[in-house]
């Protein structure tokens, strides 16, 4: 994490890779599998091309400043995609193509389960990258939420646990799934109150480069601002307090109350296949699914919850570029050019020479 955002989305990546693998291989008939030559290729073909598209999306969304101004790339970026479109439809026609007599609805199974496996593990793990984007803070507070309510309730499971909470995990208890909200809304708020006093944390990713000690740069979302508020019942006591410290119960309360359920969802699929473990990634402990199936949820959570509440929208650099360039003609862009360069002359950012230069250059083309 502190190394920086670039080595945190390649963990993402390679934890929803595997993760990927882990549920594709408890519904996998290997004596059946084997008779079929694409059945394995066409799920990773899937993949691939999910993460094609969900990658393209995020990297076209943050960094249209750069994507949009590449002569290279340019094409990629306006029609991505329906490059990704046609990708999915080519795998499909294979799909239908290598249908075989007598193992059709194996084939099916496989194809339900492997678009199943995208959603729930792949295209969550992709909100999950997005929080990273948009602040390390969203990634951290979310996934350290769910650690710190699964480790405290399991301590208040096993010094106050008596009534069974689901069939699904009969080791659960109500005692320690009510008991750990608690401790879990004092950590976020504590962690909240540090974190947010540091700008690597709360600003969004504008250099894939930085990390801890380069820092980052930016004018922190209003969230982060401490503002007084005027307790209730009273005339004139206040207390200041950052609006994030007052999001942040509510990011605990879902890691407490909702995201648990997730390992429960996983719970239920481990049955229904009879498997222990989704796979042995972390001896001793399972596979990289067992210790994720609470986080994609409160990651999918956390991303949703930041963009309807707490994200603020405003003209971005990568945004003027994209309206430009899909909306105007290139004599019309060169026209725009030439006005935000007398602009930036009238506010003493750039000198008269720039105008001249440009109208020199912009009238050859």
């Amino acid at each position: 994490m502190f190394a920086g955002h670039i080595y945190l989305i390649g963990i993402v990546t390679a934890i929803q890779i595997v993760s990927f693998k882990e549920v594709n291989a408890i519904a996998n008939v290997p004596s059946r599998a084997k008779n079929l030559r694409f059945t394995r290729s066409l799920n990773w073909y899937f993949l691939g091309t999910t993460m094609y598209f969900l990658y393209g999306e995020s990297v076209i969304y943050y960094f249209k400043h750069i994507v949009l101004v590449d002569k290279v790339l340019l094409p990629f970026a306006t029609h991505h995609r329906f490059i990704s479109f046609m990708l999915y439809v080519m795998g499909f026609v294979f799909f239908v193509g290598s249908l075989s007599k007598g193992h059709y609805r194996f084939q099916f199974t496989q194809f339900a389960w492997t678009h199943m496996a995208l959603y729930l593990i792949v295209v969550q793990a992709h909100f999950i990258m997005n929080n990273i984007f948009e602040g390390m803070i969203w990634f951290f507070l979310p996934a350290s939420l769910v650690i710190t309510n699964d480790i405290f309730a399991y301590l208040c499971g096993m010094i106050f646990g008596r009534t069974m909470l689901i069939k699904l995990s009969p080791k659960k208890t109500v005692e320690g799934f009510v008991g750990a909200w608690i401790p879990t809304i004092v950590f976020g708020y504590g962690m909240t109150n540090i974190l947010m006093r540091y700008k690597y944390f709360i600003c969004p990713v504008n250099d894939l480069g930085a990390n801890f000690l380069t820092g980052l740069s930016c004018t922190p979302n209003p969230v982060f601002n401490p503002t007084p508020h005027r307790l209730p019942f009273t005339s004139d006591t206040t207390v200041t307090v950052a609006p994030i410290q007052l999001h942040i119960l509510v990011f605990a309360t879902f890691a407490s109350l909702i995201a648990p359920f997730g390992g429960f969802f996983a719970s239920g699929l481990k049955r229904t296949f009879k498997v222990k473990d989704f796979g042995e990634s972390i001896p001793g402990h399972g596979g990289i699914t067992d210790r994720m199936d609470c986080q994609f949820i409160m990651g999918f959570f956390a991303f949703m919850y930041y963009q309807s509440f707490i994200a603020v929208y405003k003209a971005s650099v990568g945004g003027v570029i994209e309206t430009a360039i899909q909306g105007l003609s290139g004599e019309e862009i060169a026209e725009v050019v030439r006005g935000l360069a007398k602009y930036l002359v009238n506010q003493g950012q750039a000198g008269e020479g720039v105008v001249e230069y440009l109208g020199r250059e912009l009238g050859k083309r």
